[in-house]
């Protein structure tokens, strides 16, 4: 299991947000290079970074920070964020961002996912952010008909490489995961599950490393990290012993 850090940038700066909603965000440093320096000295193994402005904006609006983070860090970073077209996913793939987050675009625009999928194979993740189990776009300011499910299955043979599912409801709460939700849609789909929303504790690690959560890749983890609910060490000790970590992908 992959225990992803994340970091979310608005205006240049690390925040985190209260159920996506950018008039409750919570600002953690104005360094976003300095912090995914500190979780690489952590041990952790992937970052998983989302440019909210960009994901509002339609196109990336946090450029410049995640260059800085990638001049920075060795680890592989995963990026989603105002990546609407194939133009914006293979810049950032030039600039080295290991893998590209589509979420917006996934719903309104399948074909190009799934083209972006064929032709970075491994490369790309499709993020589904769902309210009460429909997908919400547009930063989540906008709710669908869709279900989490039905999205899933559009890519079932793209290529896709990883879906990474957040309970919005959850989602910077610090409320525990939706394991159920999560595990419901891993073990309905063929493509690798990446749980996302509400980590809280090493509580919640214990409980992804059980037997039932081997199908999922991993989970996200931001604002526990940040207050200091969740010791990195020890998670990553935890999941180092259990014999259930990854490298990169």
């Amino acid at each position: 299991m992959i225990l992803f850090p994340a970091i979310d940038l608005k205006g240049g700066r690390c925040v985190r947000l209260i159920q996506g909603d950018m008039a409750q965000a919570t600002v953690f440093g104005d360094d976003p290079a300095a912090q995914a320096e500190q979780f690489e000295r952590q041990g952790f193994s992937w970052l998983h970074m989302v440019d909210l402005d960009g994901a509002f904006a339609g196109k990336p609006q946090n450029a410049a920070a995640v260059e800085a983070v990638l001049a920075r860090v060795k680890i592989p970073v995963q990026l989603g964020g105002g990546v609407r077209n194939l133009e914006t996913v293979e810049g950032w793939l030039e600039k080295g961002v290991a893998r590209i987050i589509i979420g917006t675009a996934a719903l309104r625009d399948p074909d190009f996912t799934r083209k972006a999928a064929r032709l970075h194979p491994g490369k790309i993740a499709v993020g589904i952010d769902a309210r009460d189990g429909r997908v919400a776009v547009e930063g989540w300011a906008e709710t669908s008909d869709i279900t989490a499910l039905e999205l899933g299955r559009r890519f079932e043979d793209a290529g896709v490489a990883a879906i990474i599912y957040t309970d919005i409801s959850r989602d910077g709460l610090l409320t525990g995961l939706n394991i159920e939700g999560t595990l419901a849609l891993a073990e309905a789909l063929k493509i690798p599950v990446i749980a996302s929303g509400g980590l809280a504790s090493l509580k919640d690690v214990e409980r992804l490393l059980q037997p039932d959560c081997a199908k999922l890749e991993g989970a996200i983890t931001g604002r526990a990290l940040y207050d200091g609910r969740l010791d990195p060490s020890a998670a990553l000790e935890l999941i180092a012993k259990s014999g259930d970590h990854a490298d990169a992908k």
